[in-house]
């Protein structure tokens, strides 16, 4: 048990060999695995990858509901992740791409600007920490699909 109270509550449960389940206080689960050729079963997520989600599920959340409130005619809408990785152990993460795909109609590109820019200066608390950390180059392209 984690001895003072902290803001977030995490946990992964062993299973076997490099098997885990992760678990958090909203009560999901998440496997996680490591591929054979370090002795696992390739039945799960790498840590790494959940942690290069965590950082384009933060900023999705943010810029689609800024984009919505400011009232964007979205209706498809991806962001996609490229990271360098150092060579050598722990192979920590040495640059980040985040792309923004917003396809819709009508689509202001000053709005979609706004809310990545809000997202990156002040709500995506995974954008952040990276930010101070490691290079991270943000771009967008909008799919207009017409009136």
């Amino acid at each position: 048990m984690i001895p003072e109270a902290m803001d977030m509550h995490a946990s992964v449960t062993w299973h076997r060999g490099l098997t885990f389940t992760g678990e958090a206080e909203s009560g999901f689960q998440v496997p996680l695995g490591a591929s054979p050729a370090v002795g696992g079963d390739d039945d799960g997520f790498r840590p790494m990858e959940l942690m290069a989600i965590s950082v384009i599920g933060c900023t999705a959340m943010d810029v689609i509901s800024i984009l919505k409130k400011k009232h964007q005619e979205v209706t498809e809408f991806a962001v996609e992740l490229e990271a360098s990785r150092a060579e050598e152990h722990p192979r920590v993460f040495t640059e980040m791409k985040i792309h923004y795909r917003i396809t819709g109609r009508g689509i202001d590109p000053a709005a979609v600007e706004r809310a990545i820019e809000l997202s990156e200066t002040r709500y995506c608390p995974a954008q952040a920490m990276f930010k101070e950390i490691l290079p991270l180059h943000l771009s967008y392209e909008i799919i207009d699909t017409g009136e």
